[in-house]
């Protein structure tokens, strides 16, 4: 070792390990630093002394006593903190990473280790050609679902069939986007029927992703046997889904910062339920893969429904399971290869009719109306009838309610404002039952109210009205009717009555009813009775192309009551015992860990601001007209519910051009915290 008079007295030797990627071992080598060194003078030594011809632009030092990179190579050692007592690590910051998608098929490929969950997410999603990479999220399995998986002492063939991406180059830190689309930004796949288009075949020859790989990403996989449903893991109480949330890993922190280690499997998931600009047109894989999720959240029971919407999912199912499989989807080379230029003047004809539509109702003075009878009922309030008849008028975003018809044009009983309730359908199509629940926000919470229709179409044109009014529009604007359409169709798809055309055999058709529904319903009827029942509501839905099926099945999944919400155990200010908190992607509710019925609920829209204690890490939450309320989260850091709040609300200042740029810094000061 050399004298350190030779170099003078304010240098030292720092020992970095170097993580060479075509060697095994690792090696040690000690360089000669002072404190005023900076980052990149020290990697410029440390190459020039391993002398090796290699690319190491992907390399960075990683300083594992502190637990951070030292990405920052114009600052010094001395600005850093680092001393001789200091140990490097010299390695890639793209490593491999076993990703399991929504649809359970497991993927390996190089993500960023060194830049924020939030960054990684979006070179991640940009692989994958998945828009609106800030609604996903990676997530870490619990040891919990592990510890059963274990004691099955079986291997999940879905988790191990790999598909390995890792071919992939890296671009200025970044992995390189093959694309799903054409050179002109034309989407590969039909809108309509979801087929390839064979123009852009030649695409694929550049991409690291296979055509093969596409049609896995893009299309559903085979259902699961029973058996492997059976032995995955699912939450059988609001406290153990509460438990599992905690593994949302920190989208403000790097995966090494947060103990994630090379070829570590993580989930990839949607993790806000705020979806934005579902497009056809432009969104293959993220509409697969937001159904595959939707399909394992209802086979898995993490989300409750009824028997009649248990079975219009099957059917759903059963249907896109049928399309997918059909050589004539998934046939790359198929005939009739579309004109970009003829569909470009046709998407610019729709755009134009539906702006000069737009116009032609923003012309209208009288805003449409719609009176009627309804009954109403009040759940919170002990009355001698369960429902009682009046005479109701829709105008604007606001209900009022008379006793009679006559009465009308008088002041109402109560005048109920729509702008930013919650609309929650309660309907059940074989029972002819036809309500709409109306959680309007007071300062106290929710009040509650409940509308029964007599039919079908009534009770769409009324539905319509309230989704449209909790928005803030009114009858008026052009998504009415089309939403009045959707309503009745979603109806249709749940009514399961056999038509005539229905196939009396299910024995002659290829389906295992027990892999389309969750396994309650395979315990109460029997593989005969379910086949039949789901082929029955099949016929509904027999001739719908396989990306509205898609679709259609993430819109019933979003009309359930308990949809989007993502559920904690919190203890708060002031109370003796434990409560869940439900977060949604519009509201806050406080729910009783024992019965799991909503106490209280808060808005979104009615916050004026939040912050965390960290030093006893405590949220608090003020909301308008003097409401406050302040919690400790008990079954996950409390800065995971402080980015779920600050997420959403990120979520909602989204514009709607396709090629926007996020603003990460905005998104890091509403989810960032300090430790």
């Amino acid at each position: 070792m050399s004298l350190q008079s030779e170099y003078g007295s304010t240098s030292w030797e720092l020992s970095v390990i170097v993580d060479h990627q075509y060697e095994e071992e690792q090696k040690e080598f000690g360089i000669r630093v002072s404190g005023d060194l900076h980052i990149g003078g020290v990697m410029l030594r440390l190459v020039e002394q391993i002398n090796v011809s290699q690319d190491w632009s992907d390399y960075a030092l990683w300083w594992g006593q502190k637990n951070c990179w030292l990405l920052k190579t114009h600052w010094t050692l001395d600005k850093y903190g680092v001393q001789a007592d200091a140990k490097l690590l010299f390695t890639t910051q793209h490593k491999l990473l076993r990703l399991r998608l929504p649809n359970m098929k497991t993927v390996r490929l190089k993500a960023s280790f060194s830049s924020v969950v939030f960054k990684a997410v979006t070179e991640i999603c940009k692989y994958l050609n998945i828009r609106r990479s800030e609604e996903l999220s990676l997530f870490k399995p619990s040891e919990d679902s592990v510890k059963k998986k274990k004691k099955k002492e079986s291997k999940d063939p879905v988790i191990e069939d790999i598909m390995n991406l890792d071919s992939s180059p890296v671009i200025s830190g970044s992995l390189a986007s093959p694309g799903l689309y054409s050179k002109t930004m034309t989407p590969i796949y039909d809108p309509v029927n979801g087929m390839p288009a064979s123009a852009t075949i030649t695409w694929f020859s550049d991409s690291p992703l296979t055509e093969q790989n596409c049609k896995i990403l893009a299309f559903s996989q085979p259902n699961c046997s029973p058996e492997l449903l059976a032995q995955m893991y699912q939450p059988r109480s609001l406290i153990e889904k509460a438990k599992l949330n905690s593994g949302w890993l920190d989208s403000s922190r790097s995966l090494m910062e947060q103990n994630i280690q090379e070829n570590d499997l993580l989930l990839l998931r949607f993790k806000y339920y705020s979806f934005f600009d579902l497009n056809p047109k432009y969104d293959a894989v993220r509409i697969n893969q937001l159904y595959e999720q939707a399909r394992w959240a209802i086979l898995l029971e993490e989300i409750d429904c009824t028997e009649e919407e248990m079975l219009m999912f099957a059917a759903l199912q059963y249907h896109v399971g049928k399309l997918s499989s059909s050589s004539e989807i998934l046939d790359f080379t198929a005939e009739g290869e579309a004109d970009e230029v003829a569909v470009a003047l046709s998407n610019l004809e729709v755009a134009l009719e539906g702006g000069k539509m737009d116009k032609i109702l923003e012309d209208i003075t009288d805003i449409p109306k719609l009176a009627d009878n309804l009954k109403l009922f009040r759940p919170k309030k002990l009355t001698l009838k369960a429902c009682k008849p009046y005479w109701f008028l829709f105008k604007d975003t606001s209900i009022a309610y008379f006793k009679n018809k006559e009465a009308g044009h008088g002041e109402p009983i109560e005048k109920l404002n729509l702008r930013g309730c919650e609309v929650v359908p309660d309907v059940n199509v074989a029972g002819k039952k036809f309500g709409i629940k109306l959680l309007i926000p007071v300062p106290d919470g929710m009040n509650e109210v409940c509308l029964r229709c007599e039919n079908e179409n009534q009770y769409a044109k009324w539905m319509a009205a309230c989704i449209l009014a909790s928005k803030g529009k009114t009858m008026a604007d052009s998504s009415y009717r089309p939403e009045v359409h959707n309503i009745l169709s979603f109806l249709k798809m749940k009514n399961c009555v056999a038509a005539p055309q229905a196939s009396s055999d299910p024995d002659s058709m290829d389906i295992k009813p027990e892999c389309f529904v969750s396994p309650r319903y395979t315990k109460k009827y029997k593989n005969k009775q379910l086949a039949a029942r789901i082929l029955e509501a099949h016929q509904n839905m027999a001739q719908m192309p396989l990306v509205e099926a898609k679709l259609r099945f993430i819109q019933a999944w979003q009309s359930l009551p308990e949809f989007g919400l993502t559920y904690y155990i919190v203890r708060f200010k002031g109370s003796k015992k434990d409560d869940l908190l439900g977060i949604s992607y519009n509201r806050l509710i406080r729910i009783d860990i024992t019965t799991g019925d909503p106490i209280t609920t808060w808005r979104f829209s009615n916050m004026k601001q939040w912050n965390v204690n960290w030093e006893i890490r405590q949220v608090a939450i003020e909301f308008d007209q003097n409401v406050s309320i302040a919690f400790t989260c008990l079954s996950a850091d409390c800065k995971v519910v402080h980015e779920y709040i600050g997420g959403y609300i990120f979520l909602s200042t989204r514009s709607k051009d396709q090629n926007e740029t996020l603003d990460e810094n905005l998104f890091h000061k509403l989810t960032g915290g300090q430790d």
